[in-house]
C-alpha cells in the first residue's frame, strides 16, 4: 500500500494522545468499549506507512497519555496522603507512564520497520504484526519490574462483544484481539484513501466483534464451571478516610464498628477490608487488650460464623506482612495460629522499596511501606464446604497468578475474596476501575468474586461477571448477599494455571515473525 500525505509532526502526536487517553474512558464506563477499537485504529492509521523514529513517538505519545488518564490518581495517593509535593508528584505519574510507555513505543517502531521494507505491505500482514506488538507491550508492561497492567485495553470489552472471549483468552488475548481488529480498520481506512478495495480487512474486522458477540447474544457465554454450594456472606465496608485511618482520636471508634459488625453479622462468612485492624498484633494488644481474643473466642464456637480479617502482622525481628486471618473453629483447634493469607504481590513504594529508591520513599508518610512476600500459591480458606481464596487488594490485577490456585482442579477455589483499601486514591475513578478489573477476573476464572473494601466499591460479582450486590461507595455499612460457589476450570484458568503467559508470549512472537513481503 503507498504511503499517502499525512498530518504533521505535532498534529499526529497531538491526534495519538488525544486517542490514547479517551479509550480509557472505556475502562471506567464499559460501555463505551467501541471507544479504544476506534482509538488503536487511529494510531494504526497514523503508524502505517510512517518511518520507524515517527511510528516511535506515535505510539510513545499514545501509551504515556493512555496511561496518565488511567492513572492520574496515583498523585492524590502521593502527595495527599504520602505528604510529596504536588510538583514531584505530578512528575512522578507522568514520568512512570512515560517509561512504561516504551514498551508500545518500541513495538510500533518495529511494526514501521518491518512495513519500510516491504514495497507493497499486506494490510493482513500489517495487522497481525500490530496485534503482536501491542500484545508484547502489554505482557512486558504487565510483567516486568513486578508488572503493572492496570488499564490493560482487555478491561474495556468486559461489557463488550469480546466479553465472551474471556475464560479462553484472558485479559491480555482480548486486548491482542481488540488491536487486530483496529488495525484491520486502520488498513481499511487506508486503502480507501488510497482507492483500493477495502472490504476484506473491513470485514475481517466486523468478524472478530461480530462472530463473538453474536454467539454471546445468540448462545450465551459457555458454562466451563457447576454450582459447589452457596454461603450467605456479609461484606464490611469500614468508610475510613485515609488520612485518618492511623488517627489515634479515630481509631477507637472504628475498631469498635469492625469488632460489633463482625460479632453481629448473621452470615456463614464475614469479610473486613485491607487493614480493617491497621494495628500490628503487640500495638493491638496495648492500644485496646484483649481486642483480638475476644474476636477469636467468637469466632471458634463450633457450627458458628466465619471471618476473614485483614490486618497487618509481624514484628522487627521477622518482617511484617499485609494479611488476612482466618477465624473459624476450625482455625481455633488448628496447632499455631491458624489459617493466614499473607499478600504476595506487593505494590512498588507502597509495600515496598524498590533498589535504589529509598531516597523517595522517605520522601512519603507511608507506615509499614516494606512488607515481606506471602507463599506464591497459597491454600485456600475452607468454609461449610467451599474454597476460598483471598487476595489482597492490587493482586487481582495479575489474572494469572490467581490461576495458579486453579493447577490442582481437585482443591480449585470455589470462590475468590478480594479485601481492599483504596482509600488511598480518593473518590476517582480508581474505584469503578477496580471493579471492573474484579469482573474480568471473575469472567475468566468463572468464579464469584467477594470484595470487601474500605471505601468501596463493596460488591458481589456472580461467575459472569455480573454485579449482582453492592454498596455505594464511601458510606459505612455491611453487603449481606448470597453467594453460590462454583468448580470446575475455564481453558484461561487451564493453560494459565499451568503455564502462565508464556502462551500469550509465545503467540506474539509468532505475530512478529511473519514473513516479510517481497520487494
Amino acid at each position: 500500500m503507498a504511503a499517502l500525505s499525512r498530518p504533521g509532526l505535532g498534529l499526529a502526536l497531538l491526534s495519538a494522545a488525544t486517542a490514547g487517553a479517551l479509550q480509557t474512558l472505556a475502562c471506567v464506563h464499559t460501555t463505551a468499549w467501541p471507544l479504544p477499537l476506534f482509538a488503536a485504529a487511529l494510531l494504526a492509521v497514523l503508524v502505517h506507512g510512517a518511518t520507524p523514529g515517527r511510528a516511535a513517538l506515535l505510539g510513545w505519545a499514545f501509551s504515556t497519555a493512555w496511561l496518565c488518564a488511567g492513572t492520574w490518581w496515583l498523585f492524590i495517593s502521593m502527595h495527599r496522603y504520602g505528604g510529596l509535593a504536588a510538583p514531584l508528584a505530578v512528575a512522578a505519574v507522568v514520568l512512570l507512564a512515560a517509561a512504561l510507555a516504551l514498551y508500545l513505543a518500541a513495538g510500533m517502531a518495529w511494526v514501521a520497520r518491518q512495513q519500510q521494507r516491504e514495497a507493497a505491505g499486506s494490510v493482513l500482514r500489517f495487522a497481525c504484526r500490530f496485534a503482536a506488538v501491542w500484545l508484547a507491550a502489554e505482557l512486558a508492561r504487565g510483567v516486568l519490574f513486578t508488572g503493572f497492567p492496570w488499564a490493560a485495553a482487555g478491561y474495556s470489552q468486559i461489557d463488550g462483544p469480546l466479553a465472551v472471549l474471556a475464560p479462553w483468552l484472558g485479559v491480555y488475548g482480548m486486548g491482542a484481539l481488540l488491536a487486530w481488529a483496529a488495525a484491520l480498520l486502520g488498513g481499511a481506512v487506508q486503502a480507501l484513501r488510497a482507492g483500493q478495495r477495502p472490504w476484506l480487512p473491513l470485514l475481517l474486522a466486523l468478524a472478530v466483534l461480530g462472530l463473538p458477540g453474536g454467539w454471546r447474544l445468540v448462545v450465551g457465554v459457555p458454562e466451563f464451571t457447576h454450582p459447589s454450594g452457596t454461603l450467605q456472606v456479609a461484606l464490611l465496608q469500614t468508610n475510613v478516610a485515609q488520612d485518618e485511618k492511623f488517627a489515634q482520636e479515630r481509631m477507637p471508634a472504628t475498631l469498635d464498628w469492625v469488632a460489633q459488625a463482625l460479632r453481629s453479622a448473621e452470615a456463614d462468612l464475614v469479610v473486613t477490608p485491607e487493614t480493617a485492624v491497621p494495628l500490628l498484633p503487640a500495638q493491638l494488644e496495648l492500644f485496646s487488650p484483649g481486642y483480638w481474643a475476644a474476636l477469636e473466642a467468637h469466632f471458634a464456637r463450633p457450627d458458628g460464623p466465619t471471618a476473614l480479617v485483614g490486618v497487618p502482622l509481624g514484628n522487627d525481628d521477622t518482617g511484617y506482612t499485609n494479611s488476612v486471618r482466618g477465624l473459624s473453629a476450625a482455625a481455633a483447634t488448628t496447632s499455631g495460629s491458624g489459617y493466614r493469607y499473607d499478600k504476595t504481590h506487593l505494590v512498588p513504594f507502597g509495600e515496598f522499596i524498590p533498589t535504589g529508591f529509598r531516597w523517595f520513599t522517605t520522601l512519603m508518610n507511608i507506615p509499614l511501606g516494606d512488607f515481606n512476600r506471602g507463599l506464591r500459591n497459597p491454600p485456600s480458606f475452607r468454609v461449610r464446604g467451599e474454597r476460598l481464596a483471598p487476595n489482597i487488594c492490587y493482586e487481582d490485577l495479575f489474572g494469572e497468578e490467581l490461576a495458579l490456585r486453579f493447577a490442582d482442579p481437585d482443591n480449585a477455589p470455589t470462590m475468590l475474596v478480594n479485601i481492599s483499601n483504596i482509600g488511598w486514591f480518593g473518590d476517582t475513578i480508581a474505584i469503578p476501575q477496580h471493579l471492573n478489573i474484579s469482573r474480568m477476573r471473575s469472567l475468566e476464572l468463572q468464579r464469584p468474586m467477594l470484595r470487601a473494601t474500605n471505601t468501596g466499591a463493596t460488591a458481589v460479582i456472580d461467575h459472569r461477571g455480573v454485579v449482582t450486590a453492592a454498596l455505594a461507595p464511601f458510606t459505612r455499612g455491611v453487603l449481606m448477599a448470597q453467594v453460590q460457589g462454583r468448580t470446575g476450570l475455564t481453558p484461561f484458568a487451564r493453560w494459565a494455571g499451568a503455564g502462565g503467559l508464556w502462551p500469550l508470549w509465545a503467540l506474539a512472537a509468532l505475530g512478529c515473525a511473519l514473513p516479510r513481503g517481497r520487494r
